[in-house]
This record gives C-alpha cells, structure tokens and sequence, in this order.
C-alpha cells in the first residue's frame, strides 16, 4: 500500500518561486507543514526538470513529505520521484502507469463527474479535482466547478481527491466538507513572503477541519 498524505499539496511554480526558487520555496513549506510537492515547470525541459527535482529529493529526505513530477514521465524515473501527475491531455493513464512500474504514485487531473467516475482505481491513486476557482497560474484551465460542484467530482471519483485551482487558507473548511482529502495550492505559498509561515497558516486550517 502506498503511503501518501494529500492533506497539503504545495504546486511549485517558477515565475511566483523566483524570488528565492523552488527548491527552497519547498524546504520552507515543508517545514510548515505540506505533505506532498509537484515539481511543475513547462519551460525547463526534461533535462532543467531532472536537476530541480534532484535537489528537491535532496531537501526532503527524512520529512515524509512526497516529491511528484508534473507531466514528464522521464524526468519522473530519472529523479526517483514519489509520483507522477498528468492531464487528461499528457498521456492515458495506463500507459503512463505501465511507463512509471507499479511501485510510484499516479495521479490524475479530472474537471468533469464523468471522467472522475472513469478513473481505475488499480492504475490510477488520486485524483487533482478542479478547477474549483479560476487561477492566473494556469492560463488555459477549465471551467471552474465551486464548492458543490467539487462534492460531485469527490463522490464520483473511486480513490482520494485533492482540489486545486485558486485555493486559499480561508477555503479549508469547505474544500474538506465537500469530501476531499486535501488541497493543493499555488500563489497561496509560492511567492508568498514568507512560505514556511503561509504553509503553517493553512496546515493549522487543515487541523481545524479534521478536528
């Protein structure tokens, strides 16, 4: 069984991080409590993605908290990630599950009940619900689907959730009401003066909620 914590889910982004990089912008929100990391850069190429996340792994070694690649599979073996995450429109899960062997965690980006409801729960270990709000970190999102409209995609997908898209401290309480195991965020840490603190703010939130 995997272990995995999806509670906090930080999403680097290197235009937000660049103040102080992503590297460090993760060793701080770690320290603060994020469970999981997403090494997302669309412009660094395999080659930039595999020196970053080394020295991710680096930094994270002894915190349990769980390194996952966005979109490069290749970059994703080459690091010895936790995981690997994709779209709807990288690869199908399958074959990205046959790429990354049985042992890494896979997860899966869903926008409709519908394609929650299709996740094969023997491929696939959870699945990015969303957008719930609409974001500048990702130009090209879908519609977003709200609180209720993240209850329905949570019910209808078969393994743990993680809502994305927009999300803030003060949207703790309902984003875990709506079902989901966690929430993963972006400007609400990247770029923020202070991660470690920012990271403590919504962690403290996620106590709250799960008390």
């Amino acid at each position: 069984m995997k272990s995995f914590d999806l509670s906090l889910y930080l999403v680097l982004d290197p235009d937000l991080c660049a103040g102080i990089g992503m590297v460090e912008t993760a060793r701080l929100a770690v320290a603060g409590g994020a469970t999981m990391v997403q090494l997302r850069d669309k412009h660094a190429g395999t080659a930039g993605m595999i020196e970053t996340g080394r020295a991710l792994k680096q930094v994270l070694v002894g915190t349990g908290a769980r390194l996952i690649v966005n979109d490069d599979v290749e970059a994703a073996i080459a690091i010895g990630a936790d995981g690997l995450h994709i779209g709807q429109e990288d690869m199908d899960a399958v074959s990205a599950r046959a790429m990354i062997g049985p042992g890494m965690i896979l997860g899966l980006s869903v926008e409709t009940a519908a394609l929650a409801a299709a996740v094969d729960p023997d491929v696939v270990d959870y699945t990015g619900v969303g957008p719930v709000f609409a974001t500048p970190t990702k130009a090209n999102h879908k519609q977003p689907i709200g609180f209720d409209g993240l209850a329905i995609l949570v019910a209808a997908s078969p393994v743990p959730s993680v809502a994305i898209g927009g999300l803030k401290a003060e949207h703790v309480a309902d984003v875990f009401a709506a079902g989901a195991s966690g929430l993963a965020v972006v400007s609400a840490i990247s770029g923020t003066p202070d991660p470690e603190a920012a990271t403590r703010r919504i962690a403290a939130e996620i106590r709250k909620a799960r008390a």
